[in-house]
């Protein structure tokens, strides 16, 4: 018997395509209970930038309600899709508008263009085993305006402020080496 992971002809191929395409539509009309039948039995979402995972139908559940309140108008643009014998990825581009909260942080109102990569794996009936998501959660940060550059003025103040005692000691170690 055949891998549940390796397409066994051009049909599964297609299929699995369809399905993550069926998925970032559905994603894109906020719709919720969509988006989750398009996930198989086995379910699985990884945030790979907050080193979080969500198992099963509820914790997938948890993970699209909490951004779906954050980012009502979540749009998804998917700008290359690449297929292997065992999974799709997507490289898209996120935006929207922070509206409601997020990780702990209240509605900012600001809007977020963050690029993004995706990669769907898939059950033995080719649905949504799991997605798993990389990007630059620092990127997202510095839109929301909760980070700034080192390099900046304001970045400056913060790290000066946020971590007096990391300051003091490379200030320390700068004289010594004089």
């Amino acid at each position: 018997m055949a891998s549940a992971s390796i397409p066994k002809n051009e049909d599964t191929r297609s299929a699995r395509i369809a399905i993550v395409e069926q998925h970032i539509r559905l994603e894109n009309e906020h719709d919720l209970e969509g988006v989750l039948r398009t996930f198989g039995d086995v379910a699985r979402y990884d945030d790979e930038a907050w080193g979080e995972h969500y198992k099963g139908a509820t914790g997938v559940r948890l993970f699209y309600e909490q951004l779906m309140k954050a980012v009502p108008d979540l749009e998804i643009e998917v700008q290359r899709r690449h297929v292997t014998d065992d999974a799709v990825l997507l490289e898209v581009m996120i935006r929207g508008t922070h509206l409601g909260e997020w990780r702990g942080l209240p509605a900012t109102g600001r809007r977020v263009e963050v690029p993004l990569c995706g990669v769907y794996t898939f059950d033995s009936d080719d649905r949504l085993a799991g997605e798993k998501i990389y990007y630059d959660r620092g990127t997202v940060l510095r839109q929301l305006g909760v980070f700034h550059e080192p390099q900046s003025v304001l970045g400056q103040f913060c790290i000066f402020a946020t971590h007096p005692a990391t300051i003091a000691r490379a200030f320390a170690r700068k004289l010594l080496r004089r």
